[in-house]
């Protein structure tokens, strides 16, 4: 009765399209996974009702795309890496997913079979990044307005300007998960770290908008990258909080950090 759990390169190809990405003209008739994530323990029922006033103040704010000129800084706190454990974080975990030339997207769990508690897509393409991590250590910076009262949780704010290493790269922005990036989470559910490539349609192989370079690696387009680590979560203040990737040697400490800040 009980099918033995699908892991990423035992699925038949789906056409999967979370925001930003290609999507296969043709639909051929396919089966997707039935969605078995559990819902986060601190979720409660208010949450829906918040989520879809959260998501329309997300289209309002992002259409007017705010310009933001804060500078970019890193928090220190929140502790020091100890045998690959951060004092004073949470341990969860971190997905960064999408095609290799359109906007990554991270989703963060309490635990592989859970559902995300936050998913951002960030003005970075999949690749770009995948790559940059295969070099050196990467910084990334949410930055948002302090308002005076504030009385949102930083991580529900619904968009950030977006700093990579320093550099401003456009803006990160909150979003509800779709369909499909729950089918890529269902995907992953057996999953606790590494990377790879989800097989979907060839049909979604399409508008690669010339420049034809950089294709490193032999992925196509129509290829949904991920790459799954744990993450060490620590809340420096209520206008800061930071996410770090650990390393699974334990020896170079965190590859990816990631700054929520208010400023």
């Amino acid at each position: 009765m009980a099918t033995p759990p699908l892991t990423p390169r035992m699925l038949t190809p789906t056409t999967m399209s979370p925001l930003g990405s290609p999507k296969s003209k043709k639909s051929t008739a396919q089966v997707r996974p039935e969605i078995t994530l559990e819902q986060p323990s601190g979720k409660n029922k208010t949450t829906g009702s918040k989520s879809t006033k959260l998501f329309r103040r997300v289209r309002s704010v992002f259409r007017s795309l705010p310009i933001m000129s804060p500078m970019c800084k890193f928090p220190v706190g929140g502790g020091r890496l100890h045998e690959n454990h951060v004092h004073g974080g949470t341990r969860v975990t971190g997905t960064l997913f999408g095609y290799r030339k359109t906007r990554v997207n991270l989703a963060v769990q309490e635990n592989p079979r859970s559902m995300p508690i936050l998913l951002l897509e960030l003005a970075i393409p999949t690749g770009k990044l995948l790559q940059d991590l295969g070099v050196g250590l990467v910084r990334i910076a949410l930055e948002c307005e302090k308002k005076p009262s504030e009385k949102t949780k930083i991580i529900d704010e619904p968009i950030w300007a977006l700093y990579c290493n320093g550099k401003k790269s456009g803006y990160g922005v909150k979003r509800q998960p779709t369909e499909e990036d729950l089918v890529v989470m269902q995907m992953l559910h057996a999953v606790s770290m590494g990377a790879g490539v989800l097989p979907v349609s060839s049909g979604a192989t399409e508008q690669s908008g010339g420049g034809g370079g950089g294709g490193g690696g032999g992925l196509q387009e129509g290829d949904l990258t991920y790459m799954r680590a744990h993450f060490e979560r620590v809340i420096g203040s209520r206008d800061s909080e930071t996410y770090y990737m650990m390393n699974p040697d334990g020896n170079s400490g965190p590859e990816l950090s990631i700054f929520f800040v208010r400023v």
